[in-house]
């Protein structure tokens, strides 16, 4: 579990980093301005945590859970944010769409505070004795600093915006089937079974076929329209 969880932080992270691409310089600062303080804002719980208590978390389903649908919250804005981006290539956006797209591109992401945090916690631990204060504003001021120098960097090996965009799409699809999994957490949600549900089956089936015929037929309207 705590190898996907790993997983999932570091691709947050780089999906945090490509939308900050998208973003003007002063955007781009003001994101890692944010950051920084809200690691200085959260020292004060790190130092409180251990980690037996972190292992405990992750074994919990309620919180799983919960972070399951932040993560959710969080894929959806960048999704959203890739498909009105591409569709603004084609064609010239609503007034919603545009009102739409301006909340999605300064959305850079929810799920790197916990990210942040993780990280926070782990710097404690790895320096023990050390005054937590100095941590905490010693850590927030790298995030601070990184941040901007690691999205140029991003910009820099993927120059091209479309590949950036099929990026933060991928990496949002993989990390929400990871948030799955990691939600489920070993269990199964029925026990298995060798009968065949021939009624669900046959229901399947029908929708298949009937989606299939709907397609065809509106396929062949469009091409005859088409031809006229």
């Amino acid at each position: 579990m705590e190898t996907v969880v790993m997983i999932i932080m570091a691709l947050v992270v780089l999906m945090f980093l490509l939308k900050l691409t998208f973003l003007s310089r002063p955007g781009q600062v003001a994101a890692a301005i944010v950051a920084g303080a809200f690691v200085v804002s959260s020292y004060g719980s790190a130092i409180t945590q251990s980690r037996t208590r972190i292992r405990e978390w992750l074994q919990m389903p309620s919180l799983m859970l919960d972070t399951s649908v932040l993560l959710t919250v969080d894929v959806a804005f960048q999704i959203c944010f890739c498909m009105l981006m591409a569709s603004a290539v084609g064609r010239t956006l609503g007034r919603k769409e545009r009102v739409a797209l301006a909340v999605c591109r300064w959305v850079p992401g929810i799920m790197i505070f916990p990210v942040l945090y993780s990280l926070l916690v782990e710097v404690v631990f790895a320096m023990p004795g050390a005054d937590f204060a100095t941590l905490g504003w010693s850590v927030a001021a790298a995030v601070a600093l990184a941040t901007p120098l690691l999205a140029r960097l991003v910009e820099l090996v993927v120059p091209e915006r479309e590949l950036r965009l099929e990026l933060i799409y991928l990496v949002g699809a993989l990390a929400l089937a990871l948030g799955i999994v990691a939600t489920v957490n070993g269990r199964t949600a029925a026990a298995g079974t060798n009968a065949v549900e021939w009624g669900a089956l046959g229901a399947v089936m029908a929708l298949a076929l009937a989606g299939a015929a709907a397609g065809a037929v509106i396929y062949r309207i469009k091409v005859k329209k088409s031809k006229i």
